[in-house]
């Protein structure tokens, strides 16, 4: 099993990247294509990754990603390819500004704003990790799936998913959490090392992020992803960038749902590395409508 295994996250690591290699059309625009999805639907990270990219492949490498805004308008059909168009807003002595549409079938599925900044010297702080067991004492969903190949929702996490994510608090994947608590603290890395550019690496967080941002929401009002009548689906997503850090070692997400209404939900996530760096913050709100 175990090395079933290890060709599972060899194949699922390389999709993932194969994905984020978009097919450049001129200076502004790109094409790309999609991972297969058990709904049939564009996951929103990885459209989300893609348009960062596109965007970044526009700025000077020496400048670093660090904020980005964005808006996802339709859901996307994974059978068809992505247009990206980037308009180069501003390139001014410090900060490069970029806005990319990603289309299919000519209208936006999706619409961001990024922001590039040179490398600077600046005042520094930060928050405070908290203490949880570190990722080795957690366990992680693809082991526990292992058991239900075959299962179409099983076989996307085992075969299909780049990423390793273990919730300290336990998995709301099938089962909604039995003390029902608005956190969740997540520890997250690709299932392989990657070699990739810094830029890969930012775009590889915030492909990560979309898996997990609106957890907290369900795990909050006792949910799982599995929960009969659930609807939800990502409205928006903001990131920052503080620091560098590598998508294929561990990440801790201290993860918050500060309040739901309306039929949606926020959730927002502070991101470390394993040492305790805040490498960078986010923040979604989502559709999430629960059954009566």
């Amino acid at each position: 099993m175990e090395h079933v295994e290890d060709i599972w996250a060899d194949q699922a690591v390389a999709s993932g990247l194969a994905v984020l290699d978009l097919r450049r059309l001129d200076e502004t625009r790109f094409e790309g294509d999609s991972l297969p999805m058990p709904n049939g639907r564009v996951y929103g990270g990885q459209v989300l990754a893609q348009s960062l990219l596109a965007a970044g492949l526009t700025v000077d490498e020496e400048r670093r990603m660090h904020s980005m805004h964005g808006y996802f308008l339709r859901p996307g059909d994974v059978a068809k390819t992505i247009t990206f168009e980037v308009e180069v807003l501003r390139d001014g002595g410090s900060f490069s500004a970029r806005r990319t549409h990603a289309f299919q079938d000519g209208k936006p599925i999706l619409s961001m704003i990024a922001s590039f900044q040179l490398d600077q010297e600046g005042a520094e702080h930060q928050v405070t990790m908290p203490e949880v067991p570190g990722p080795d004492a957690v366990a992680s969903p693809i082991d526990l799936l292992a058991p239900l190949e075959g299962n179409p929702h099983a076989d996307y996490w085992l075969k299909r998913t780049a990423f390793d994510l273990r919730p300290v608090e336990g998995s709301v994947l099938f089962e909604p959490d039995p003390r029902p608590k608005q956190y969740q603290t997540t520890w997250v890395r690709t299932r392989r090392p990657v070699e990739v550019s810094d830029l890969v690496h930012r775009a590889l967080l915030a492909y990560a992020c979309d898996q997990v941002m609106l957890e907290p929401l369900l795990r909050r009002h006792g949910a799982s992803w599995r929960t009969p009548g659930l609807s939800f689906a990502s409205l928006d997503h903001a990131m920052w960038w503080h620091r560098p850090a590598r998508a294929d070692e561990w990440l801790l997400y201290v993860q918050d749902a500060p309040t739901a209404q309306g039929g949606r939900g926020l959730g927002g996530a502070w991101v470390f590395s394993e040492d305790g760096r805040l490498v960078a913050s986010a923040s979604q709100e989502g559709m999430v409508r629960l059954p009566q």
